[in-house]
């Protein structure tokens, strides 16, 4: 590889090859459910087409080679010589995976790995027609003279302009004097040794036509309508000018070729021309800088084309450290206008409150321009899935037909990478758990295929993603007995689950429902990695599932992390922020009505049962041992799958708060997530829901 080229070329291929095999994954998925789309099929054509063509301009040989037998595959399939195949379309997903662990490579600058000889010889044999071993030999056609291709916009090419010398030189040697021979000669060496005629050997091309020394003869009626021959300018000697106007040359083409046609569209017997006795007068030019001495394609004039305007760029390649740098500063900003909201709700002055309202719908208004700024669709997640289904039946010899919906739901970079991970483990669960095999759908009176269904949409400021399948459903009496054997709870408290506890199970670590260990599941690993990444991006996830008809897992994510919305509290005389993505209600409570459930202190709100945690005992130093109120407020919280009630003694509102990183000391507090500056100027600490359980509960 050129690791010298250029780097912006580089990074330019990188950019370009990346989106294209991003779009080659999903793309030949989809060619498999239809196989007979000539659109797909070119359009994965033009995909390795192209990737071929940058790697080659980087000598990245091996990644050319992959590409190159790829795109001979696909020659074939769209000129319908061979038919697209499951066994065909392993052995290019195979290539694919190569090709994008090379591209791989080359965006960490090491030198590609080759694809294995084995998989370049299986798409070389692929790329030829299905039950033969070569393409059927075209016969070439014996070629005419002085007839081309035929060319519709009316310029004439090299090759048709040599046949035009070489049918000039017949003529002459049949019908001109025998002094303009050696004349003739140089023009008929013209076209056979060169691209480019001389002066002299034009000369003789025009003598020949119209007499030695001048350009024009007689009038001569038009070859279109003889009855009505055109009004002509008298003739003007011009033996002293060496140089042809536009006008006279597309004349000459007309007599040797037929009005208004180029060489390639007159039949053989048109191209004797004209006697030389006939040719239009041509009207006086000023004379113009040695066109006779310009490339042998001349060009038939045509109507003046406007300029073109210059495309402007409409994007532009930012370093996403600039995005970030510049969310930071509007997080800053943002802080000053809660502060300046604060110290203007204490003021009366009128011109005070507006600028403080202006300053509000500006900051509010940057605010969103530059999170969109930072905004990815979840299809750069969702890409992947076809393949993923794909692989994953196949192996499972299940039929599966997978089906995404929300794709161009737009959220935070950062979460769409976050996201990825968790997505895939539930995709695969749905897959492994969630359809059953074609066989026993079918008795159970279901379509053999199953189906998968991933969806995003956004409400308010978070994403709702929904993975659902249409399989056999959860069974929450065999998720208890699973909970008993492995001691996660004995057995009066498994029975007292509900089936959504029940449903929740599957994401304690080491729970899995699989009596054997596959390569796909079965060691219980998965989805508690699934449960704690939600947690850590301050989401929620629920299950809803019915036996026989299939089940869904719902997932809450906000719409970034940089700026959050909260709900600020006071714990003593201290202020702490709790992330509003978790916050689910908030009531007036009498403490003395509270219970206890398995030794531990519970509030029951329209039949629901919530633990109670007193989160000042453990946050605020020396509160653990004061007497408690008798009214206080509880918060409901939600994190993952669990609600619970935090006893909080003031609620202040809601406030966007810009997290900030804990300081050196306070680094790897439990239950802090960081900290920001409050709208009067105090510092707020933000509480981190899991962790806080994880620790304290």
């Amino acid at each position: 590889m050129a690791f010298d080229a250029d780097e912006e070329i580089l990074q330019d291929f990188l950019v370009e090859a990346g989106e294209i095999l991003e779009k080659l994954s999903e793309q030949l998925v989809d060619l498999e459910q239809h196989p007979d789309d000539s659109n797909l099929l070119n359009a994965i054509f033009r995909g390795f087409h192209t990737v071929k063509g940058g790697a080659g301009f980087l000598q990245l040989e091996a990644l050319v080679n992959c590409c190159h037998s790829a795109e001979n595959v696909f020659d074939i399939l769209r000129n319908h010589k061979r038919k697209v195949t499951s066994e065909l379309m392993d052995v290019v997903l195979e290539a694919l995976d190569h090709v994008n662990a090379m591209f791989d490579q080359v965006r960490n600058r090491e030198e590609p790995t080759p694809a294995p000889d084995e998989l370049i010889a299986a798409l070389d044999e692929l790329a030829k027609p299905e039950g033969d071993t070569a393409a059927p030999a075209t016969p070439t056609p014996e070629p005419e003279p002085a007839v081309g291709v035929g060319n519709d916009s009316g310029d004439i090419t090299d090759e048709e302009f040599e046949q035009l010398l070489d049918a000039l030189a017949n003529e002459k040697g049949s019908e001109q004097q025998p002094s303009a021979a050696p004349e003739n000669a140089s023009a008929n060496d013209a076209g056979s040794d060169g691209d480019e005629i001389t002066d002299d050997e034009f000369e003789a091309l025009l003598d020949q036509l119209h007499g030695k020394g001048q350009f024009a003869g007689p009038p001569a009626v038009d070859n279109d309508n003889p009855a009505e021959p055109e009004p002509k300018e008298p003739a003007k000697s011009s033996a002293g000018d060496d140089l042809i106007t536009d006008d006279e040359f597309e004349n000459l083409l007309d007599e040797l070729h037929g009005k208004g046609k180029s060489p390639g569209a007159a039949p053989a017997a048109e191209t004797k021309p004209e006697p030389a006795a006939k040719p239009e007068p041509k009207k006086p030019e000023p004379k113009q800088p040695e066109p006779a001495k310009q490339e042998a394609k001349p060009a038939a004039p045509a109507a003046p084309a406007r300029d073109a305007a210059p495309a402007a760029e409409t994007t532009v390649r930012v370093d996403t450290k600039r995005l970030d740098d510049i969310m930071n500063m509007v997080g800053e900003l943002v802080l000053v206008r809660n502060r300046l909201q604060r110290l203007g709700s204490e003021s009366e002055d009128e011109h005070m409150h507006k600028a403080v309202a202006n300053l509000d719908v500006v900051t509010t208004d940057l605010q969103a321009a530059v999170m969109q700024t930072r905004m990815q669709p979840i299809k750069k997640v969702f890409g992947r899935f076809p393949r993923v289904v794909r692989d994953l039946a196949r192996g499972l010899k299940k039929e599966i037909n997978l089906v995404m919906h929300g794709e161009e739901t737009d959220l935070d970079k950062n979460l769409v990478e976050a996201l990825s991970d968790p997505l895939v483990h539930l995709v695969r669960n749905s897959v492994d758990h969630g359809v059953e095999m074609p066989d026993v759908r079918e008795k159970a009176g279901k379509p053999r295929a199953g189906t998968v269904t991933l969806s995003a949409e956004q409400e308010g400021d978070h994403i709702l993603l929904s993975i659902s399948d249409d399989g056999a459903g959860m069974n929450p009496d065999v998720l208890r007995r699973k909970a008993v054997e492995k001691g996660l709870y004995d057995q009066d408290a498994a029975d007292r689950l509900t089936d959504n506890e029940c449903f929740n199970l599957i994401f304690a670590a080491g729970f899995s429902t699989k009596e054997q260990i596959s390569d796909v599941s079965g060691r219980g690993v998965g989805m508690d990695v699934v449960k704690t990444k939600i947690g850590q991006l301050n989401g929620q996830i629920n299950i809803v599932s019915e036996q026989g008809k299939g089940t869904s897992i719902i997932i809450k994510v906000p719409l970034t992390l940089a700026i959050m919305p909260t709900l600020m509290i006071m714990l003593g005389d201290q202020s702490f922020a709790l992330p509003l993505v978790n916050v689910v209600e908030i009531f007036h409570l009498d403490l003395s009505k509270t219970n206890i459930v398995d030794g531990r202190e519970c509030i029951v709100v329209r039949d629901k049962v919530f633990p109670l945690f007193h989160i000042k005992r453990w946050l605020v130093h020396g509160a653990a041992g004061q007497k408690e109120p008798e009214n206080a407020h509880v918060v409901i919280v939600a994190m993952g799958t669990k609600q619970v009630g935090f006893v909080v003694d003031q609620l202040i509102g809601q406030e966007e708060v810009v997290i900030k990183p804990l300081g050196r000391a306070l680094q790897g507090t439990p239950g802090m997530a960081g900290a920001t500056i409050t709208g009067d100027g105090r510092i707020a600490l933000i509480i981190d829901v899991p962790s806080l359980l994880q620790h304290y509960g």
